[in-house]
This record gives structure tokens, C-alpha cells and sequence, in this order.
């Protein structure tokens, strides 16, 4: 079948994308789902910065690829051996697709899924199939989904049922920053009632986690970014106290109010600078989780003498940490009940066709969550 896709043809483009577009809306083929695979009528996706690691270079990943990971739709068709999804049913995308066999699987820790990685980074689905194709072309898929285009086949293991009254443009987004970030606080970080957390960087992620921080009944919950925009909004939300980095010695001001530190700081930026003073404002026996994804090439260094000598636990979460058929829906039904407010989240919803100036907003840092209408 013919759909619309938003295709990268080159990384690392100049911006103002708006001017340099280096997404391009094409008409190209869909292939029909195979074994084990279904055909998606997207109706909203979010931008992410993963997306934007791979339009700059940071994160490098095969081309032509159609880009997209964090969204919602209908399943229109299911391929041979599914049974438990039906034509008409809501989907949320995940961005791993999860095997299921693998050693990590079996632990059940399927964010850490071997097969889901291994396909992600060739840029196919999880049969190791593309399904994209302009002529004899094929293009390679991001995360298992490509999400920005109008329909998608991919993998049953990508896709999680939810419920069908929640509107499109806020289920997308418990696929990505949802998933991530109040994942990585309930259970990479498995906050305690009562405790002081901090996150570095209030991208979507990041106030995400402020939100899954609230969620987990965290005492004092403290914003750090270098936008007033963004801290405004934290402090909107809920946030005890916000620090931007630029103006004055934030990691002394953290350590003074919590009295030596934060039990659980998360970095969220996906950047180094992000990273030390996360490190930094945790305390003597704390927990210092990421969940950004800077460019391979950044290394974060640290006192090798203060994780024995201060306990401490420096930890990555990937996917939140999630069982996403489990924590999906249980993110959902708190939502539903006003207590978990990813409604909020949300800045604004474009059409397609604006996406490259999408990207723009979103790299300026000016929005918190844009999701786009294929």
C-alpha cells in the first residue's frame, strides 16, 4: 500500500530545520505485515529527541530511514500467528521491539532485550525484514516503528493494547517519555515515600520523571535546567524547588536545602555537564540514574573512591526500566485517576508536514512534548 512518511536522507544537516528540512514527506510503499507483525493506522506521534540524536548525528543510524517511535493508533491488520490483537484495537508503541527468548528477556528485563537491540541498530523490524520501500529502494526503520508516517507494520512485540478512551495525542506519548522517565523513578529508582529527588533536565523525560517523583509520594522534588521556561513550568507542576546550572553554584544550594544532598538525582538531558551535577548534588549512600543517550563518543568520569567510600549507586535505565505490556496500562490507569497528569506534558499537535519546524522547537528547547498528526 502507499503511505506518507517522514524520511531522513542525511545526519548532521544545519539548522533551522525549518530552512535545511531534512525530513522529507514522501509517498512511498508499505509491505503488508508478516508472521508475527501488524499494520498500525498511526494517529499521533511524538517528537523525541531520540529522533533528534539521529537527524544531528549524535546517535548515527543506517539511511534512508523513516523516523518516529513514540506513538499511538488502530490496528488495521494482523499478520499470521497473532491472536490477542484485533482489527480496531488502540496500540501504543514501544521503541524496543522485545524477542522475548533472550537471556534478558527470561530475567524479565526486556528494556535490556538482545534481539530488540540488535534490530534496532540495523534498522529493521524484529523478522530482520524492512517493510519501507520508494521503488526498489528500501528504507530502514527506526526503533522498530517509524512512527512518522501514517500507517506502520511492525512487530507484535512492539505494540501494547490500552485502553481505547484515552485520546490519541496523550496515549502517545506513555510510549516513550512516560515510559522513561516516571519508569526510571518507580522502577530503576524505586523511590521511597518521603524521599528528596532531583532531575537534570526537563525535556519530556525529565518531567516525566518530576511527575512519576510526585507519583511515588518523593518528599522534596527538586528541577535543575539551564531554561527559565522550563523551570517555570516545573515549578507549575509541583516541583519543591528549581536551580538553573548558569546562574550560581547550584550544587552547593542542593547540597545546603537537603542537607547534603538528594537520595535519587536523574539525569535526563542525555549530556555530560547534566550528568556531573546530577552526580554531584546525590548524597553519601544515594542513587544517581541516567536515562540520556549522549553520542557514543562522551565519556562521564567521576572519584572512583566515592562509590565505596559514600556507598554509592551510579545506575542507567533504558526504557524505564519497564515490562511495558505490565507498566503501560498501570501508568495509564493513574493518569486516569489525576495522578499521574501526563496531559500536561503536552504543548502543542501539528500536522506532518510541519515536523522539520517541530524539530526546531523541540531543540530550542521551547516546548515540552509536540506530538504530530500523520
Amino acid at each position: 500500500m502507499k503511505i506518507k512518511s517522514a524520511i531522513l536522507q542525511e545526519m548532521g544537516v544545519r539548522t533551522p530545520y525549518q530552512e535545511s528540512r531534512p525530513l522529507s514527506i514522501q509517498e512511498v510503499e508499505l509491505d503488508g505485515p508478516g508472521r508475527g507483525e501488524v499494520l498500525v493506522e498511526i494517529k499521533a506521534a511524538g517528537i523525541c529527541h531520540s529522533d533528534l540524536s539521529v537527524i544531528n548525528g549524535s546517535r548515527p543510524r543506517p539511511l534512508p530511514i523513516a523516523l518516529g517511535h513514540e506513538a499511538a493508533g488502530v490496528v488495521v491488520e494482523t499478520g499470521e500467528g497473532i491472536s490477542d490483537l484485533q482489527k480496531g484495537d488502540h496500540v501504543v508503541c514501544i521503541f524496543v521491539p522485545i524477542c522475548g527468548h533472550c537471556i534478558p528477556c527470561q530475567e524479565g528485563r526486556p528494556a535490556l532485550c538482545e534481539e530488540g537491540a540488535k534490530v534496532n541498530t540495523e534498522g529493521t523490524l524484529l523478522s530482520g525484514e524492512k517493510k519501507i520501500h520508494d521503488g526498489e529502494q528500501y528504507i530502514y526503520h527506526h526503533a522498530g516503528v517509524s512512527a512518522f508516517s501514517n500507517y506502520v507494520v511492525t512487530a507484535r512485540a512492539s505494540l501494547v493494547k490500552v485502553d481505547p478512551t484515552i485520546p490519541f495525542e496523550k496515549a502517545a506519548l506513555f510510549g516513550c517519555a512516560v515510559l522513561t522517565g516516571v519508569g526510571a523513578v518507580v522502577n530503576a529508582a524505586q523511590v521511597k515515600l518521603g524521599s528528596s529527588v532531583a532531575v537534570v533536565g526537563l525535556g519530556g523525560v525529565g518531567l516525566s520523571a518530576l511527575l512519576g517523583a510526585f507519583a511515588a509520594g518523593a518528599k522534596d522534588v527538586i528541577a535543575v535546567d539551564i531554561n527559565a521556561d522550563k523551570l517555570r513550568f516545573a515549578k507549575e507542576l509541583g516541583a519543591t524547588h528549581v536551580f538553573n546550572p548558569t546562574e550560581g553554584n547550584v550544587v552547593d544550594q542542593i547540597k545546603h536545602i537537603t542537607k547534603g544532598g538528594v537520595e535519587y538525582a536523574f539525569e535526563t538531558a542525555g549530556a555530560v555537564p547534566a550528568m556531573n551535577v546530577a552526580y554531584k548534588i546525590t548524597r553519601r549512600g544515594g542513587t544517581t540514574i541516567t536515562t540520556g543517550l549522549p553520542h557514543p563518543e562522551h565519556h562521564f568520569s567521576f572519584p572512583q573512591v566515592t562509590l565505596a567510600a559514600e556507598e554509592r549507586i551510579v545506575k542507567g535505565s533504558y526504557l524505564g526500566s519497564c515490562v511495558p505490556a505490565r507498566d503501560i496500562p498501570k501508568f495509564i490507569e493513574l493518569y486516569k485517576q489525576g495522578r499521574l497528569p501526563v496531559d500536561r506534558l503536552l504543548s502543542d499537535v501539528i500536522p506532518l508536514e510541519n515536523i522539520n519546524e517541530g524539530f526546531d522547537r523541540l531543540a530550542t528547547g521551547k516546548v515540552n512534548r509536540i506530538v504530530v498528526i500523520p
